[in-house]
């Protein structure tokens, strides 16, 4: 059986570190995924698609990312039953996040989620298109 997620999206909210009374951390957010495609004259739709968060994974969110910044989160889909306010039985569906990511330029979001980001960029080759630092292969060269 396989149960894989894997979005990109901008976060709703700032989020906020918990803790369990076991000691675990954990965080909820909110990730706002425009869907690929519109019908003619209308707008694109939004998915709120909602995370959480254990552990390291929880922290890292809560120390890097904040609200309207661009996240990466890969993780299972997860529906857990519970009740309301009211008494009623509900279902909640989301994402359990194991990795999350940085995507988007460099220029959004915090100082220091765009140092982090500076940090892990690509040489400056593949940001430019600048392909001088190749060399170019003939026929023979190739292993296969």
């Amino acid at each position: 059986m396989l149960n894989c997620a894997v979005i990109m999206g901008r976060l709703t909210a700032d989020p906020e570190l918990r803790t369990t009374s076991t000691g675990l951390s954990v965080t909820s957010f909110s990730v706002a995924i425009d869907r690929g495609y519109a019908k003619n004259g209308e707008e694109k739709q939004t998915d709120f698609l909602n995370v959480v968060a254990w552990r390291q994974t929880a922290e890292f969110v809560c120390k890097y990312f904040t609200k309207g910044q661009m996240i990466a989160v890969q993780g299972s889909i997860q529906t857990r039953k519970y009740e309301d306010k009211t008494g009623a039985s509900r279902t909640a569906t989301e994402i359990v996040a194991s990795q999350v990511s940085f995507c988007g330029s460099k220029s959004e979001g915090s100082s220091v989620g765009a140092n982090i980001a500076n940090a892990a960029q690509q040489p400056a080759s593949f940001a430019t298109g600048n392909n001088s630092d190749f060399e170019e292969l003939a026929e023979d060269d190739l292993p296969f």
